[in-house]
């Protein structure tokens, strides 16, 4: 037999290696920007949503006391309404006069084998009614 026939076959292998490595590399670069685009998005529609409830301010109140407070049930109307509006799951939680919102996306993971296929981004966000000094 030559050398040739004797590493028949050899070159295959290493090829597959390689080409599994670059599949490998590629999933963690986009699935890795995708994760980190879910997270960015949930942490701007948390912030927008708890910036959308702070801005009920109740009126009533403003008018008595000359002091900014929100009204609490408009607030949390006015978050929830923007999570609804962009389609995506979160809660609403308002105490006193701040707002806060966490948001929860999830980011199906499209090349990377990983068990469950899927990342959870969750972020908070309180948007707090600023006080006159």
């Amino acid at each position: 037999m030559n050398s040739l026939q004797e590493e028949r076959g050899s070159i295959t292998a290493f090829v597959a290696v390689v080409a599994f490595a670059l599949v490998m590399v590629a999933g963690m670069a986009y699935d890795g920007g995708e994760i980190v685009a879910a997270q960015a998005r949930a942490r701007a529609v948390a912030a927008k949503a708890a910036r959308a409830g702070a801005q009920e301010i109740d009126t009533t109140a403003l008018r008595s006391t000359g002091r900014p407070t929100l009204d609490r049930v408009r607030a949390a109307r006015a978050a929830e309404r923007y999570l609804d509006d962009v389609d995506v799951d979160g809660t609403v939680d308002v105490r006193a006069d701040t707002v806060e919102v966490t948001v929860r996306i999830v980011q199906p993971m499209r090349i990377l084998p990983v068990p469950d296929r899927t990342v959870t981004a969750t972020e908070a966000a309180t948007a707090t009614n600023g006080r006159p000094s």
